[in-house]
């Protein structure tokens, strides 16, 4: 195994973290900012970008309601962040070549600067990340552009 495809002990199974957020049965301890990664590269490598930018929201909300956690202005599913992190996961994706391993690509986002939860902070300043509008739909960066 190459040190790109050495798996992280603190990173989930793409396939079981996919299936369990699906179904409502991932626990809730265990989705972690690296979780949502694990689970961004699944469903931009297996769904492509825009098929995973329409249904990654839709299963986060559901697992947060079957979770116990509401979808409001204040917490629960936030959109600039989820579309944030899809079109990062997306541009680090297409330039691996095609024939890499699924967790060879979750390990190598899992190594990026998106392994760094403050990462959506040099593009937004806090108070419009953490507002209201920025949770419901998406909002440009209001620091600097995203990368190309």
């Amino acid at each position: 195994m190459t040190e790109l495809a050495a798996p992280h002990a603190l990173t989930p199974d793409p396939e079981a973290l996919v299936r369990g957020l699906k179904d409502g049965t991932w626990p809730r301890a265990e989705w972690t900012h690296r979780a949502h990664l694990v689970a961004g590269v699944w469903f931009v490598r297996n769904e492509g970008f825009d098929a995973a930018c329409r249904n990654m929201p839709d299963v986060i909300r559901r697992y947060n309601e079957a979770s116990g956690v509401a979808n409001t202005e204040t917490a629960g599913y936030h959109e600039t962040l989820t579309q944030a992190y899809l079109r990062e996961i997306a541009r680090q994706l297409h330039v691996l070549p095609r024939t890499v391993e699924l967790h060879e690509c979750v390990a190598s986002v899992c190594r990026s600067d998106l392994a760094d939860s403050d990462w959506p902070h040099r593009y937004w300043r806090r108070s419009t990340l953490w507002s209201p509008k920025a949770r419901r739909e998406w909002v440009d960066p209001d620091l600097r552009p995203l990368p190309a």
